[in-house]
């Protein structure tokens, strides 16, 4: 041995070493994910409790702790679509359970800021998924975040501007990205809201449209759409409340305002700076009396 190297400073030297690895390790291993997916959820509950500076905030604070992830910008983009839902009042029960309501919907306008603030975070959310892709093609956050984004791009077109055909086109895209998650991680329940919803909405057309999707190899079977839907609203990370919320406008669609009221309560609960739920439940309140003056 080196006469000049003593033994206590090569052990020192060791666990110097051994500290910088687990700093490492801590930074970009177990620690770093739960510090973003916090973040993630933090940028989700404050969408759905109508409190977007808050999410857009959290928002942020994942794309700083996790550059090369997509999902910090999919949490933005939902929460800018979110907000013109809500501005727009678009998300009320009769929008949904009617057929003719919703195939007769008018068309909306974004405002024009949130309109190029929703593209440019979809943008970066594809670009980081792709190249994460190109690394690893079985890339979990990348799969879900490719998922999330196509169905976003096809709840803007169906839901503000009424251009259905193009509007499947991107559900069929979710739903294929959905399948591949799933296939390799069957616990990621959010990918159930574009697969779910994209079976659903093709699954409640007429017989002979129906027909037709499918020969272009778009899926629809409404009773599947709905229990995937279902698993979304009681296991998926972020979009559970807005699977939840399908889910109960489907019960009231189906004659069971006391399942839509099961839910609903327990989105007021979780959500309470939301109008939304408390709206609907008074509707319920009016829809149970009915019922039950037309039962006597």
């Amino acid at each position: 041995m080196n006469a000049g190297i003593r033994p206590q400073s090569i052990f020192l030297s060791a666990i110097l070493a051994l500290f910088s690895f687990a700093s490492a390790w801590a930074q970009n291993g177990p620690a770093k994910t739960a510090a973003v997916e916090g973040k993630l959820s933090q940028a989700y509950s404050a969408t759905y409790n109508l409190k977007f500076q808050e999410a857009f905030k959290a928002a942020d604070e994942a794309k700083t702790l996790a550059q090369d992830d997509p999902l910090p910008f999919i949490a933005q983009a939902w929460a800018v679509f979110y907000r013109e839902l809500d501005r727009l009042h678009v998300i009320r029960s009769e929008m949904f359970t009617k057929d003719d309501t919703f195939n007769n919907r008018t068309s909306y306008a974004w405002d024009a800021t949130s309109k190029a603030a929703f593209d440019s975070a979809l943008d970066r959310a594809e670009k980081l998924a792709q190249d994460r892709l190109n690394r690893d093609q079985n890339d979990i956050r990348a799969l879900l975040a490719l998922s999330l984004s196509n169905g976003l791009r096809g709840d803007d077109l169906g839901l503000f501007t009424r251009k259905d055909l193009k509007a499947l086109s991107y559900v069929k895209a979710a739903t294929d990205y959905a399948d591949r998650l799933l296939a390799r991680a069957p616990d990621s329940y959010d990918a159930y809201v574009a697969s779910g919803l994209g079976k659903y909405i093709i699954g409640r057309k007429a017989a002979p449209v129906r027909w037709v999707l499918r020969l272009g190899g778009y899926k629809g079977d409404e009773q599947e759409g709905i229990k995937e839907l279902t698993l979304a609203a009681e296991h998926a990370r972020y979009l559970a409340p807005f699977a939840r919320i399908l889910v109960a406008f489907e019960s009231v669609r189906k004659g069971n305002p006391e399942e839509a009221r099961r839910n609903l309560e327990q989105l007021h609960k979780q959500f309470p700076n939301n109008p939304l739920f408390v709206d609907e439940l008074n509707k319920l309140g009016h829809t149970s009396a009915r019922l039950s003056q037309q039962g006597n």
